[in-house]
């Protein structure tokens, strides 16, 4: 049974559970900020096994999760910081590719009690910048609960993302802050994105993700959205996903905006030939997610060769 699907019957009780969970995610933060790296190498290595079931080779490693391990805790580049945080990345995107593909932002605040709500249209999406799955969607502001979304703001603003899960260290650098963003209207029960798996500046793959707050199920494709014989973490969908309207041009976009980085998914909307870009994200998965059938996991610790620099 989901709990949380049980909890939001009864809205009070489902606010005092949020903020025990909050209460216990910031205290568990708090206490590793302190833990030395060999502290953190240990909680990773059975946080790891706990989803993958192997061992972390660190001193050499060949496949694309031990990678990742070893990339989380011993290189970090500030870019990685300034790119993850969702509100100076417009910066980056709007240079690179330019400003026509970024979601309208409707505003942006340091708490939630600054927030006019009156001046935002009757439906958009509210997010903080410094995490992930920090977001809420108002189709329509007239039912919006207000008192649940300012526990759920106020618990992430206080959440260190970089030291809640999985030591992804570059998050802790962010200056948190709350936005808002346009609602995109779409024709999918979700608005659909395609992530792009980019080495060295170049995209090697992509992967669409479907029923997200449902039956999840992840596509992954190749360049010539020819379905692979692997998949990360969810099994495949059998709807039939067709190739987008202009997907070589997404390709052009992700590779501009991965130029320069040893490994980055990059995130693109697309909403009937338009596209939006969604998030660039240095520690795809957190290097938790499960690479399957495993011989693939070698093989795209194989492509990121370069995974100790940039």
């Amino acid at each position: 049974m989901d709990i949380k699907k049980m909890l939001k019957k009864n809205q009070i009780i489902y606010r005092m559970y949020l903020k025990y969970r909050f209460y216990k995610t910031i205290r568990i933060c708090e206490k590793r900020k302190d833990m030395s790296i060999e502290e953190m190498k240990r909680i990773i290595e059975k946080e790891y096994f706990l989803r993958i079931k192997e061992e972390i080779e660190w001193e050499n490693p060949k496949k694309y999760t031990d990678k990742m391990q070893w990339r989380k805790i011993y290189y970090q580049d500030k870019r990685m910081t300034e790119y993850s945080d969702k509100i100076l990345v417009r910066d980056y995107v709007k240079n690179i590719i330019g400003e026509e593909y970024l979601i309208p932002l409707l505003g942006e605040w340091e708490s939630f009690d600054e927030i006019d709500f009156n001046l935002l249209p009757n439906s958009f999406v509210l997010k903080t910048n410094h995490g992930s799955g920090t977001n809420i969607i108002v189709n329509n502001k007239n039912e919006f609960d207000k008192k649940t979304a300012k526990i759920l703001i106020n618990g992430w603003l206080k959440t260190d993302f970089g030291y809640s899960h999985g030591f992804e260290l570059h998050y802790s650098g962010i200056t948190r802050k709350i936005y808002s963003e346009q609602f995109i209207e779409t024709r999918e029960q979700n608005l659909q994105d395609f992530k792009f798996l980019c080495f060295d500046g170049k995209a090697y793959y992509c992967w669409v993700d479907v029923d997200r707050h449902g039956d999840h199920r992840r596509n992954v494709y190749d360049l010539d959205w020819n379905l692979q014989p692997w998949g990360q973490s969810k099994k495949n969908t059998e709807k039939e996903i067709a190739k987008p309207a202009q997907f070589n041009k997404m390709v052009v976009l992700a590779e501009k905006l991965a130029a320069g980085f040893s490994h980055v998914r990059v995130d693109l909307y697309n909403v009937d030939g338009k596209i939006y870009f969604g998030e660039m994200t240095f520690t795809n998965g957190c290097g938790y997610d499960l690479i399957y059938p495993r011989e693939y996991d070698n093989v795209l610790g194989g492509i990121w060769e370069n995974y100790r620099t940039s």
